[in-house]
């Protein structure tokens, strides 16, 4: 789902205080590849954000993308994803209650985001049963195949939606 506009002011304004700290400078290009990625949905590679950019700018190359998405990252604005597919997905970092799951088909690469907070329950369970530990933070991803990867008749992707 896209960002609305006042979170994507949000960030922006987070944005431009972190370069202010960091004493980078803005440039267009720069500017130009965080708006795209503030209004993404789901989880982007570098080679998607790239894409998407140089519909709006032919001059912006790879390095300059992947330069700006590891400040994102380092500023805490990003998240890195890997997926097992040797590719890194990157999305907009949320605040901790915005915290999601990750379902993945092994086929045709669909990421499915959920929250389950029956999920979450038990993971602090067998956290606390397995030593007293607290859970601070975590990543679930469940891997498997989708209807259609399955081969099953009339097997529907969501990911051809």
């Amino acid at each position: 789902m896209p960002h609305a506009a006042a979170d994507v002011d949000r960030l922006k304004s987070r944005w431009q205080k972190y370069l202010r700290r960091q004493n980078l400078k803005t440039t267009q290009q720069r500017e130009l590849i965080v708006a795209e990625f503030f209004q993404a949905e789901g989880h982007v590679s570098i080679e998607e954000l790239l894409e998407r950019v140089r519909r709006r700018s032919a001059k912006v190359g790879y390095a300059t993308v992947y330069r700006t998405l590891k400040l994102l990252t380092e500023s805490g604005l990003a998240t890195a994803q890997q997926f097992g597919d040797g590719q890194t997905r990157f999305e907009v970092a949320g605040e901790a209650e915005n915290h999601h799951d990750h379902l993945i088909c092994l086929q045709c690469g669909l990421i499915l985001e959920f929250e389950n907070p029956e999920i979450e329950k038990l993971q602090d369970q067998v956290a606390a049963d397995l030593g007293g530990f607290k859970v601070v933070r975590h990543k679930l991803e469940l891997y498997g195949l989708c209807p259609k990867a399955m081969g099953q008749k009339g097997g529907y992707c969501p990911n051809e939606s």
